[in-house]
């Protein structure tokens, strides 16, 4: 069987940036079911990975990011506090939308011998959806929950997984659903 991982994509976030206010939200609604997915993938032994963007501050690492988010309160601190990775989680820092470009995650994911990739994050129309294109042009099986992800609108919401499911052959079926393409446990 195929390894699967979770990535967990910019959720450990300022909200500093035009749009955020809805974005943060959004954020807010996927908290507790990507939580939930997460301990999925914990129970079932396959790996977490968390990439985020650093906001151009390359003398800190993923430590600090989180907690300058706690720092921050608010919408920030709420998604730190529930989503921050725990031991035995790994994390990339990316400078720009994709989690592929210019970051160690191809080859943590070729050393993990991940094929499956469940992508999950802020924002789907954006460094989700860019991920999950560079995801797809290697080759990986993706699942993208469309309940563990978030945009600004739900129009852009719906936009987003309409293009992860026709162009990249992504599964977009809710991690709460009846369905779960990578046969995890349920907790």
């Amino acid at each position: 069987m195929p390894e699967s991982a979770l990535l967990i994509v910019d959720v450990i976030n300022h909200f500093a940036f035009d749009g955020a206010r809805p974005l943060a939200t959004a954020a807010g609604a996927i908290c507790a079911p990507l939580r939930a997915l997460r301990d999925r993938f914990d129970a079932a032994g396959c790996p977490v990975i968390y990439a985020n963007d650093n906001w151009t501050h390359w003398q800190g690492g993923f430590p600090e990011l989180v907690a300058s988010c706690h720092q921050r309160g608010g919408a920030s601190a709420r998604l730190a506090e529930g989503l921050a990775p725990e031991p035995g989680h790994y994390h990339v820092l990316k400078p720009k939308h994709s989690a592929f470009r210019a970051t160690a995650l191809p080859i943590l994911l070729l050393q993990l011998g991940v094929e499956r990739l469940a992508i999950t994050g802020i924002a789907t129309d954006s460094c989700v959806l860019a991920t999950a294109l560079d995801a797809h042009m290697r080759g990986y099986r993706l699942w993208v929950p469309g309940d563990c992800t978030a945009a600004r609108t739900p129009t852009l919401q719906r936009a987003a997984m309409h293009v992860l499911r026709h162009t990249c052959d992504a599964e977009v079926a809710a991690s709460s659903g009846r369905r779960d393409p990578f046969g995890l446990a349920r907790k």
